[in-house]
């Protein structure tokens, strides 16, 4: 398996192992695989019945190829795993008649952001065991990524990790999971701005590393590294085998902002799983709902909602799917973005537009739509969604007509995680758990800092 960056023009390809610990290019693409593996109808049936991690070793594999032993690799996958609660990691919930919650909150952190994280940051480690040196492991947050991250990462002995996140633009309990890991290889600053200024920040830092000693590199954890996404292609198969594999069609519904989540469903569709449609699931920052209805893919205001963790403005995934619409035309996708950077709109051919909306649906949910929805769902089922859940069956409920095929709606957070939500939505929030309990009275460790790219240069620095 190699790997081309998005705008690459030139022929230049990387192993697995390279595109892990670069995590973004310098020319300012991102990784995608040369070609993706194929999986035959016969091969996903015989995935029914393995568990959980048995999938997930069938799945990673092909994009590792023979970097990572297989002993190796699937020592890293339990122990990732054994992390989470419930003994198949990944459960799906009967919520409605053909309507089903695939729960993706049952790891350290309480999101789906832990199914990846916890996988990478041991693979980080391990890649840095065999060279023998140190990392440090840069990341932005709108809410769930950093506290998955720094737990996959705390207990490194090759990594320190640096976690930004928007000043007043996370919900409590996001903020002290990530404030309150006090580990020496754990810093966390809040960015005074929104979730695009510290992804942007995380970026810039890490296309031009020429400020940092030799030794020393930086990697990304947000989904813009490669073997996140990777990871998150497992439970799409995982849930289409318990739902009928290959001999079944199914919808998913999937809450996004970063367009991470749902383009790792789109990589499933393409290596043969049978998903009939891909619903993008928004709330009113709703850049993705606007491309995918109108071809209009443009910056505009973002707002703060109940849903903390799609509140992003520009979504760093979707240059992926662009490359790949575009028959991997890296110089297409450089003009592209370009375009993009100078005028914060862009409109793509009408051609490849209309081929893009085969796979896709989208919808976008206000906050009262949130919070209609996790009401409604509630009487009816006395399931308590969280905020960005709702958005996903929202989405699956404003569909003209539900088709027949099974629906799977993805559950990307705990409800506990987000109390203002619950409140809003005139329900009683439950008991939390006894760690989520804690969290009120740990102490905090973090820092207030300007969305100044030079200044997180020089406390860069300081840690190396």
């Amino acid at each position: 398996m190699r790997y081309i960056s998005t705008r690459g023009t030139d022929s230049a390809d990387y192993s697995f192992m390279e595109v892990l610990l670069k995590g973004m290019p310098e020319d300012g693409g991102l990784y995608v695989p040369k070609e993706l593996p194929r999986f035959s109808p016969e091969k996903i049936s015989s995935l029914k019945g393995l568990a959980y991690n048995d999938i997930a070793f069938e799945i990673i594999k092909p994009f590792t190829g023979d970097c990572i032993p297989d002993e190796v690799l699937k020592e890293i996958i339990g122990n990732s795993y054994g992390t989470f609660d419930h003994s198949c990691v990944a459960p799906l919930y009967p919520l409605y008649s053909n309507v089903w919650v695939l729960e993706l909150f049952h790891g350290p952190t309480l999101a789906f952001k832990d199914f990846a994280l916890q996988i990478l940051g041991r693979l980080l480690d391990y890649a840095l065991e065999q060279e023998g040196r140190r990392a440090i492991v840069l990341g932005a947050t709108s809410g769930d990524t950093g506290s998955a991250a720094i737990e996959g990462c705390r207990h490194s002995k090759n990594l320190d990790i640096i976690i930004l996140h928007p000043h007043k633009r996370v919900s409590e309990i996001q903020r002290r999971q990530m404030t309150t890991v006090l580990a020496s290889n754990v810093h966390n600053f809040a960015i005074d701005g929104n979730f695009d200024d510290c992804q942007e920040l995380v970026k810039q830092c890490l296309i031009d590393q020429s400020f940092l000693p030799k030794n020393i590199n930086l990697v990304a954890v947000n989904s813009i590294n490669w073997a996140r996404i990777m990871a998150q292609i497992v439970y799409y198969f995982y849930a289409s085998v318990q739902l009928g594999g290959s001999e079944r069609e199914i919808v998913f519904s999937v809450p996004t902002g970063n367009f991470g989540d749902i383009y790792a469903g789109y990589i499933a569709k393409r290596m043969g799983l049978p998903i009939s449609k891909l619903v993008v699931a928004t709330n009113k920052n709703d850049i993705l709902h606007r491309f995918f209805q109108n071809n209009d893919y443009s910056r505009k205001t973002l707002y703060q909602t109940l849903s903390p963790s799609m509140d992003i403005m520009v979504s760093s995934n979707f240059e992926r799917l662009l490359f790949d619409a575009y028959q991997q035309d890296a110089s297409a996708i450089k003009e592209l973005m370009s375009q993009f950077h100078d005028s914060n709109k862009l409109t793509i051919k009408k051609s490849i537009w209309l081929e893009i909306k085969q796979y896709f649906s989208s919808y976008s949910a206000q906050d009262s739509d949130i919070c209609d929805t996790m009401k409604k769902t509630y009487n009816e089922t006395s399931y308590l969604l969280d905020p960005h859940t709702a958005t996903g069956i929202h989405a699956l409920k404003s569909m003209d007509s539900l088709p027949l095929t099974p629906q799977v709606s993805l559950a990307t957070a705990h409800p506990i995680k987000f109390q203002q939500a619950i409140v809003d939505a005139q329900l009683t929030a439950p008991k939390p758990p006894q760690s989520m309990r804690e969290l009120l009275t740990k102490q905090e460790k973090y820092n207030i800092i300007p969305k100044n790219l030079d200044n997180l240069k020089k406390i860069i620095i300081t840690l190396t």
